[in-house]
């Protein structure tokens, strides 16, 4: 991954982080996020609409080789699902690619999804 640059913005529909900054935004509005989720949230964003792997998020984010009982990023991802439908209720952002990773693409909520079925997908019910 390349380097964050003190002015970096990354952008995804309504969605802008400003890691240097320790910010990100839906529509304007302040996310309330930890480091770590801004930090998962950006990795992702860096590489918008690719499938990034699970053992690469953690490496990037937590600083760590994945073990593989560890189910850091999927819990994190839960977080950040949830705090982005509170803003932004109408899109999902994270997609899971279930057994490899999460890809990062702004779409329209399909009208019978519930966060049941996001809890099965990521394995925390």
């Amino acid at each position: 991954m390349e380097p964050m640059r003190d002015d970096e913005v990354l952008r995804a529909g309504d969605l802008e982080v400003r890691p240097h900054d320790h910010l990100a935004l839906v529509r304007g509005r302040t996310l309330p996020l930890s480091v770590r989720e801004l930090d998962l949230l950006a990795a992702l964003l860096r590489r918008q609409g690719k499938v990034v792997p699970r053992d690469e998020l953690y490496s990037t984010v937590w600083g760590a080789p994945l073990r593989s009982s560890d189910r850091s990023v999927d819990v994190y991802i839960h977080k950040l699902r949830a705090k982005l439908a509170r803003v932004q209720p109408e899109y999902r952002y994270v997609h899971t690619h279930f057994g490899f990773g999460y890809r990062l693409a702004p779409e329209l909520s399909h009208p019978f999804h519930t966060d049941v079925n996001e809890r099965e997908q990521d394995g925390l019910q």
